[in-house]
């Protein structure tokens, strides 16, 4: 009687599972949700603030918020020069989303192209540009940021240059890395044999096989970016005075914490919020994006 051949045997890990796609997208949806407000916030500041967040009303000084025995006049009270929190907090996001949106896909874009042409490359120019990569990421980031921002002067233009120049090393470093095992592949040394070239190899090849990684790094930087931009404000080099900011409204608020809590506790945890919701959809996105783990229970 002739053997059986033994039936193939199912793969669970790799079997999609439609329970575990909407475990996956349900996993984005408060920290998706968190940054939809933030966008709308950001975006709509002028319609949505109650007030100038520069007007200043001194018999309004120190109300506190509407929870704690304030008025609807003041949602979440005011500051010690009577500036309306609800509207610095909702201009202060769109500092940080204007901040955001042009550092991070910036920072990207360099930190990209550096650990690209240093990955594929090598010799002498890929050394030199690493080298310069050690150098940046060598240098005490906080420090450094404060040291351009005074030689600079506060504003917002020198915020965003003084954080693109902080943040492509983080890019660089890690896309060299990918490009150097990317280069042992079969495929590459396929397409040398046809004679591809090394613009046209990067655009089609490299970057495909790294565009996860660095979305998952945009992803992470996004709070990086709004922390860096708050501290800079926070000591006095980001924005200038006068311009509603997370930071610059803390280092203000610290001035009267001994007597009113609310100008420094809500713009802290409105820059708490958005650093975990930034981590959590890098960490969401990271396995969504990781073949390894997709199908994973």
């Amino acid at each position: 009687m002739p053997d059986r051949a033994a039936a193939p045997v199912e793969v669970e890990l790799f079997r999609p599972r439609g329970p575990i796609r909407w475990r996956r997208w349900l996993g984005l949806s408060l920290p998706g949700s968190i940054a939809l407000v933030f966008l709308l916030a950001g975006a709509l500041a002028d319609v949505l603030a109650p007030h100038d967040p520069t007007f200043l009303d001194l018999p309004a000084r120190l109300v506190p918020p509407v929870f704690a025995g304030g008025t609807w006049d003041h949602p979440l009270g005011t500051d010690d020069l009577g500036r309306d929190i609800l509207s610095g907090l909702l201009h202060g996001a769109r500092i940080s989303l204007i901040v955001v949106a042009i550092v991070v896909p910036g920072a990207a874009a360099i930190g990209t192209l550096v650990g690209m042409l240093s990955g594929w490359m090598g010799g002498v120019t890929g050394q030199i540009l690493m080298r310069i990569t050690d150098i940046q990421l060598a240098l005490p980031s906080i420090l450094f940021a404060v040291l351009l921002g005074s030689i600079f002067g506060p504003s917002l233009r020198n915020v965003i240059i003084i954080l693109l120049i902080w943040s492509w090393s983080a890019y660089a470093r890690l896309v060299r890395a990918e490009v150097l095992s990317l280069r042992e592949r079969d495929f590459v040394t396929a397409s040398r044999a046809a004679g591809a070239g090394a613009w046209w190899f990067m655009r089609k090849h490299l970057f495909p096989n790294v565009v996860n990684t660095i979305v998952v790094i945009m992803t992470m930087e996004v709070a990086v970016v709004i922390l860096a931009e708050a501290a800079l404000s926070f000591l006095g080099v980001g924005v200038p005075p006068g311009t509603a900011s997370w930071g610059r409204m803390i280092t203000e608020g610290r001035q009267v914490m001994n007597v009113a809590w609310w100008p420094i506790w809500l713009p802290g945890l409105a820059l708490l919020t958005i650093s975990l919701t930034g981590n959590m959809m890098g960490d969401w996105l990271r396995d969504l994006l990781d073949p390894r783990l997709r199908h994973v229970r």
